[in-house]
């Protein structure tokens, strides 16, 4: 037992903290978009913490440009609508907003939507951010114009007056409750009511403003494109392009390292697995989204420590279009990252790349030998597999019951915890609200609203999250979170049974918060580990065998 916790300890001491001078060169971000996520907290907590990244205790990115000046600030908008008027979303097409440098400090509730070009004067950023606004949600906007010309018509101003007072009974006009009242009217096919009430958010939201006006901007985007049926109309009225790949990679870099809520499920999944090989000479480790490899970064060096020396790693990655993208290339950036950094801490070290998104995965793609110990990872990737109720192919079960028919020694599951996968609408609509809220409410307490790399983060990490679970059905709508009960019942009818956690684990985690706020919170129950922002769980992990 005294051996066995020698072995654990000596592991932990890298299995998280990595050499600055060492590791840096080979790690980088990696999501999906939360990718990403969270939950709504009433009243706004004001945060104007300055940006820390706390890489001296925690690196597991490389020291890229995520302190420097980034012009680039598109439309988070995914979507887009089919010719028979069907609501399709292309979350690989990315219209962005127009470019910014950095984003003023706007509180009033009355403060329009707020965007920029690219521009080092003070005052024509500001011109810039409120052309911004008219392009995106202004009546000025293409979409925005043949659509309240569509129902002038049948408004009287008898009847706009009626609307205006059913707005003033709304308590002190409540910016979540119009959004609510909003997509209450959508839901319900009442186009009148949902026109007025976007008029009315229009002059209430703003992506410069509290947590909630900048949420409810992009939420009110996902409304309106829902509505319309017309998303790729709203898309071409945003004139803008796609962010450079390096700048989205800095984008995805801070919120890396604001939030700890990647870095807790990237600790808790190695963890699982380090407990797990410790014994095991011949480790294959799959993950089924690879995207910039950073995950295995400190695992590599925890290994590196083992005593009586590394095993021999090959770690199979999967990747979809999303993350080469974001990376600037294929797989071989990976692969020649990852080995050069086995290289230097004297690791066996093999790379199989499976170019390809996760649903497509068949056994022969994974690289199956024999004599591995096999290590199943799923972080943050499981809930955009279509299941049955998308598709007769069901691929969320299917990989499930394909990679226990592998016989791993851990399967890890790290995922949002949210339910907008078979929800209807409107309930949809409630969760997206309240989850999302707690993020952008968290990355307050981090960077200030003038914070030029704030709009940046939110625009094109989190947004587009947010307009397809809104605006987007069917096949389209790819952001399907499940409850962690939901996540059980599926691997129990897989065959799995639960893995222990390591306690050594949770210690280390509940360290990484305490470099963050305390309104983080960290809880086990039901033998997963769940991460929270105050009263509402934000991220739920566990393991599996």
């Amino acid at each position: 037992m005294q051996a066995s916790r020698r072995r654990r300890t000596a592991m932990s001491n890298t299995l998280y903290c990595e050499p600055v001078q060492k590791a840096e060169a080979y790690c980088l971000p990696r999501f999906q978009t939360l990718e990403s996520h969270l939950s709504y907290i009433n009243g706004s907590l004001g945060g104007n913490h300055s940006f820390q990244t706390y890489r001296d205790r925690y690196c597991m990115l490389e020291a890229s440009s995520a302190t420097g000046s980034y012009g680039v600030y598109h439309s988070p908008s995914t979507a887009s609508f089919s010719s028979n008027g069907s609501t399709t979303c292309n979350q690989e097409s990315q219209p962005y907003l127009s470019d910014i440098r950095q984003s003023p400090e706007t509180t009033n509730y009355g403060s329009p939507i707020s965007g920029s070009c690219i521009t080092d004067d003070a005052t024509d950023f500001m011109h810039k951010l409120k052309e911004l606004e008219t392009v995106m949600l202004g009546p000025d906007a293409d979409f925005q114009e043949s659509y309240d010309n569509s129902l002038a018509s049948s408004i009287a101003s008898s009847e706009i007056d009626s609307w205006r007072q059913m707005m003033l009974a709304i308590p002190r006009r409540d910016l979540k409750q119009v959004l609510i009242a909003c997509a209450k009217a959508v839901s319900d096919g009442e186009l009148v009511t949902a026109q007025v009430l976007i008029s009315e958010l229009r002059q209430m939201v703003s992506v410069s403003g509290e947590p909630i006006q900048r949420l409810g901007a992009y939420i009110l985007e996902g409304l309106v494109a829902r509505l319309g049926a017309s998303g790729s109309s709203i898309c071409k009225s945003l004139r803008c392009k796609e962010p450079a790949s390096f700048e989205l990679l800095s984008y995805m870099h801070v919120l890396y390292e604001i939030c700890p809520y990647f870095k807790f499920g990237y600790m808790s999944a190695n963890g699982a697995i380090a407990e797990a090989m410790k014994d095991e000479n011949r480790v294959h480790i799959i993950d089924f989204q690879i995207a910039q490899g950073s995950q295995w970064v400190p695992m590599i060096q925890a290994f590196a420590a083992r005593p009586g020396g590394p095993p021999h790693i090959r770690i199979t990655g999967i990747d979809d279009s999303t993350s080469a993208y974001a990376r600037g290339g294929g797989l071989d950036i990976v692969g020649q990252r990852l080995s050069k950094l086995a290289r230097t801490f004297k690791v066996p070290f093999e790379f199989h790349p499976a170019a390809m998104s996760g649903s497509d995965v068949q056994l022969k793609n994974l690289g199956i030998q024999p004599g591995e110990a096999l290590a199943v990872n799923f972080a943050f990737t499981l809930h955009h597999m279509p299941d049955e109720s998308v598709s007769t192919e069901n691929h969320r079960d299917r990989l499930l019951r394909m990679v226990k028919n592998l016989n791993p020694k851990v399967v890890t599951l790290v995922e949002q915890e949210s339910n907008t996968n078979t929800a209807a609408f409107f309930p949809r609509f409630l969760e997206t609200l309240d989850y999302y809220s707690a993020m952008f409410e968290s990355i307050d307490m981090t960077l200030s609203r003038g914070h030029k790399e704030r709009i940046n983060v939110e625009q094109h990490c989190l947004a587009r999250d947010v307009v397809n679970i809104i605006a987007c059905e069917g096949i389209e709508r790819v952001e399907r979170h499940e409850l962690l009960g939901k996540w059980k019942s599926r691997f129990r009818m897989a065959g799995f049974n639960p893995y222990p956690l390591s306690s050594l684990v949770n210690a280390t985690i509940k360290t990484l918060l305490e470099s963050y706020s305390d309104k983080y919170r960290l809880e086990e129950r039901d033998g997963a580990l769940y991460l929270g922002w105050m009263n509402r769980d934000l991220v739920a992990s566990c393991a599996w065998k």
